[in-house]
């Protein structure tokens, strides 16, 4: 197992210096955000994506994901980075989450990215079911996928609070009803914890589809609110031992994006509590 950062939580810095300070911390890998004020796809230059390859090959960083789950960019009052979704009622507005999408699957293909992540529908509109929802997402994925396959990207669904995939037999309701090699599982095990369900049981029981990890601590409240490890109520080492158990070998991603203000603290505190276990377990 390897260990990596994520950029969302360096939002007010510019990207080279957030690999900077995530290199100066320890990590080996980062997160990087297909949005502002990173690299949001949609007009991002040549010029832009060359200083990105040159940062990491100088920090010696590699890239764990993309994430394309994010989009600041967009500002929809509704919520900073839900929307659009996959499964919006209006499908000129959909086609946005699409077309970015398509856009991160290709920024990933150029800076040799393995995956890139997307949340797993987005919120479910007023009035509409929860199968109507499903075969939206499923029907408006498909081709993105195809895209994916063609390039040899990952395209990998999150399952998230409150949005339409939030738990383990709800993704595998999703992956029964879509066939691709290209689309896999980023497994949140903060998210997990949210839903009521036991991390490192979720971890055995969607082993085969797993391709990524989220990591964040989340109190015993269960409340959606991103923690620093160590600070919360989820036993890490459980989740550290299933997944050695299933064998995976692949990016343990921290994901901390309510600490914009001090990234570097949180970053630091996280790398404390989880270096450990990746070196125990790993």
């Amino acid at each position: 197992m390897k260990l990596a950062f994520s950029t969302n939580a360096y939002l007010k810095f510019p990207l080279e210096q957030a690999l900077e300070r995530i290199k100066a911390i320890g990590y080996e890998g980062v997160e990087l955000l297909a949005d502002v004020p990173h690299l949001w796809p949609a007009g991002l230059l040549e010029s832009q994506k060359q200083a990105a390859r040159d940062a990491l090959d100088r920090l010696g960083l590699k890239i764990s994901n993309i994430n394309a789950f994010m989009m600041n960019a967009i500002g929809d009052p509704r919520q900073s980075y839900w929307y659009p979704s996959w499964i919006e009622p209006y499908a000129p507005y959909r086609r946005i989450r699409v077309e970015h999408t398509k856009r991160a699957l290709n920024l990933a293909k150029e800076l040799n990215a393995p995956n890139i992540t997307t949340e797993p529908g987005g919120p479910v509109p007023s009035g509409m079911t929860f199968e109507v929802a499903l075969s939206t997402f499923v029907e408006v994925l498909r081709p993105v996928l195809d895209l994916a396959e063609r390039l040899g990207v990952l395209l990998l669904i999150e399952p998230e609070p409150g949005l339409l995939i939030e738990t383990s037999d709800q993704y595998l309701m999703l992956a029964e009803r879509i066939k691709s090699p290209a689309m896999g599982l980023n497994l949140d095990i903060g998210h997990m914890y949210c839903v009521g369900e036991d991390p490192a049981e979720a971890i055995r029981k969607l082993a085969p589809h797993i391709r990524h990890v989220h990591l964040e601590d989340i109190a015993a409240s269960r409340e959606h609110r991103h923690l620093i490890p160590g600070e919360g109520a989820i036993d890490f080492a459980s989740c550290f031992e299933a997944l050695r158990e299933i064998g995976y070998n692949g990016w343990i991603t921290i994901e901390l994006y309510p600490y914009a203000d001090d990234p570097d603290s949180a970053a630091k505190r996280a790398f404390e509590v989880i270096a450990p276990l990746v070196r125990q377990f790993g």
